[in-house]
């Protein structure tokens, strides 16, 4: 049986559980959150949010690209939310390589050259969360009354700790 078979399983538990509840497109909170695909990442109940509060946007490293701003821009102007929370994480996969690394091994065992290919990989992860929320400041499609907080989420403990 693959994991999917097995996730089919699982989800007529949890449609037992969901009952036919008819939650609002709108997220309660207003809040996106921005943080990684990283599976040791349970986000709601890390933040207390039940199903319907919040966006929850991921990708590796859990980087603003401009896919995320895309995202952002239909969450706030279409669905209403007015603040983001960008969450990295302690270890990282992203902080495992470096761009020219990983384009090497690319092209070792795909025979595809990316050179040039911003993978977003970095080394200081309070320095990533800061350069992640300027980037959204600075950006012209989100409003400057868009509250953006910054934090790290610890994998080993489950603390997330507020970035300035």
């Amino acid at each position: 049986m693959s994991y999917f078979e097995n996730y089919l399983n699982a989800n007529k538990a949890y449609v037992d559980l969901h009952g036919n509840k008819h939650l609002p497109l709108k997220p309660k909170t207003r809040v996106a959150i921005l943080t990684c695909m990283d599976s040791r990442l349970h986000v709601a109940p890390a933040l207390g949010l039940a199903l319907g509060d919040a966006h929850i946007l991921r990708n590796a490293g859990g980087r603003v690209t401009d896919d995320v701003i895309r995202s952002l821009v239909i969450s706030q102007q279409q669905l209403g939310t007015r603040e983001v929370v960008v969450m990295h994480h302690t270890d990282c996969g992203a902080q495992t390589f470096t761009n020219d690394s990983f384009a090497q091994q690319l092209q070792r065992d795909l025979g595809v050259d990316v050179e040039g290919q911003d993978f977003l990989p970095f080394d200081d992860i309070e320095a990533s969360v800061r350069h992640d929320v300027n980037l959204l400041k600075a950006s012209p499609l989100i409003p400057d009354d868009i509250v953006i907080s910054g934090a790290v989420y610890d994998v080993d403990t489950g603390r997330i700790t507020e970035v300035n």
